[in-house]
């Protein structure tokens, strides 16, 4: 079939057309250049290696193009890469060979160009749940035995930091003026966040039993006191002393006496009169009251 050099002329010219503005918008463009701030990625790092610090997160790359690309670049648009699938353990310098870049967009230079990275083996053990325990029980009782489930968990990360842990720890578990068991569910956690769990669960169910405390003391002739009386008025209690015994630790039982044991009787807005009202004994953190005798007493307000 014979040639034609004006067959379909209209969209020949059109084409050429086009051809030329597009080499015009191009060639009118200045090469320009720009630093970026940008992710820096790590490919193919070995299954047994395990990068220790705070490795650098992003580099600064210089990129070359034409000034109406460059200016509408963002950095997720250009990303720099290293490749580990040949790393080996100890501290190695790695050059930033792969850039990442959109099409008409050149690498200049990247900075820094070599990255410093400590890598180790991986490592693996078990170690023990020790939970956390928030605040003291109700006065007169101590905790006791805290249990964990599970009661171990497997951790894994770099070799030196996994030998340096000795212990996984929980959430507070909350036991602030407890008087009988307290059981709550709460996240396990580790100290070093270079190490983490490699087992499920990551969450313990944590038994806190809370006891009477181990030691008693008995007082006699405690006395027994008034307050918020109104004035002008004169108070008689009979009896005027009470027997008190106290539960607490050891050490906080061993300077108590009679007279630092603050019972009372609370005569807020009572006028003269005869009353039967209730002992009671000013709260304290160092002991709780097992039992008090008398629990009422004869007041006459005059």
């Amino acid at each position: 079939m014979a040639y034609h050099p004006f067959r379909n002329l209209g969209l020949k010219v059109l084409a050429l057309a086009l051809a030329t503005l597009l080499w015009l918008t191009v060639a009118g463009e200045h090469v320009g250049e720009r630093v970026m701030r940008v992710p820096l990625e790590f490919h193919n790092i070995p299954k047994d290696l395990e990068i220790v610090g705070d490795p650098p997160s992003s580099v600064d790359v210089r990129v070359r193009g034409s000034s109406g690309v460059i200016s509408r670049l963002q950095p997720g648009d250009v990303i720099a890469s290293l490749e580990l699938g040949a790393a080996r353990p100890g501290s190695r310098l790695i050059h930033i060979e792969a850039v990442r870049t959109p099409y008409g967009v050149e690498v200049a230079q990247v900075i820094p160009s070599t990255v410093s990275l400590e890598l180790e083996k991986m490592a693996s053990r078990v170690i023990p749940v020790v939970p956390a325990l928030e605040g003291e029980p109700a006065p007169g009782f101590v905790v006791g035995r805290v249990a964990s489930d599970p009661a171990t968990v497997r951790i894994e990360g770099p070799e030196s930091r996994v030998r340096q842990l000795a212990e996984a720890t929980t959430e507070p578990v909350v036991v602030t003026g407890s008087r009988e068991r307290v059981r709550d569910s709460v996240t396990i956690g580790l100290a070093d966040s270079a190490v983490r769990l490699s087992t499920m669960p990551q969450s313990a169910t944590v038994v806190v039993d809370v006891l009477p405390a181990p030691l008693e003391r008995e007082f006699h002739g405690v006395p027994v006191r008034y307050r918020n009386l109104a004035s002008g008025l004169r108070a008689q209690i009979q009896p005027s002393v009470a027997q008190v015994i106290v539960r607490g630790r050891r050490e906080a039982l061993g300077g108590l006496r009679s007279d630092t044991i603050e019972s009372f009787v609370d005569l807020a807005g009572l006028g003269p009169g005869h009353y039967n009202l209730r002992v009671q004994v000013e709260p304290s953190q160092d002991f709780g009251v097992a039992s008090l005798s008398p629990a009422v007493v004869d007041v006459i307000i005059k």
